[in-house]
């Protein structure tokens, strides 16, 4: 029987090793019992943004070799590298860190000013709080939400209609 969460930490070893040969990084690792069977993910990035379709494929290569050798997984398996996402979910502080000024949906695990959906530009961190710049409001407020009350976060894709025309001129 596969226990995953004993696993996960010497996964994301061999997935760390295979994505720094290849130039990458690991955003997050996770290893589901599904219907088909058992799925291990591996989420990589570039240190600029996402990374492509070949990294997944270099990571994927090298990742396979690795899991081979050291047949953690007991039972079949399917290896899915992939990348976050434009609307990549956002799991540590350092995410929410990374990705200042960008526009992103949080929901808390209690009411903060009675609800608990937000959205909003990230702020970056002040003594443990995320600072969200509030979209919905005409004024411009800002809200500190203690990051241990988050429940989750996900980037927001914001499309530039303008950019075509500057390209035209």
């Amino acid at each position: 029987m596969i226990k995953s969460d004993s696993l996960l930490p010497a996964l994301s070893v061999l997935s760390e090793r295979a994505a720094t040969a290849e130039g990458v990084v690991v955003s997050w690792v996770e290893l589901k019992n599904t219907k088909g069977g058992w799925v291990f993910r591996v989420f990589i990035e570039t240190t600029e943004g996402s990374a492509g379709l070949a990294d997944c494929e270099r990571v994927s290569r090298r990742l396979s070799v690795f899991l081979d050798v050291e047949d953690l997984i007991e039972s079949s398996y399917t290896l899915e590298v992939s990348t976050p996402g434009l609307d990549r979910p956002l799991r540590v502080e350092r995410d929410y860190q990374r990705f200042k000024g960008k526009l992103a949906s949080v929901k808390t695990n209690r009411a903060i000013d009675g609800q608990k959906r937000f959205l909003g530009r990230l702020g970056g961190f002040d003594d443990g709080d995320l600072l969200l710049q509030l979209v919905e409001h005409r004024e411009r407020k800002s809200l500190r939400i203690p990051f241990k009350d988050i429940e989750s976060g996900r980037l927001e894709v914001e499309l530039d209609m303008n950019r075509g025309e500057e390209r035209k001129s």
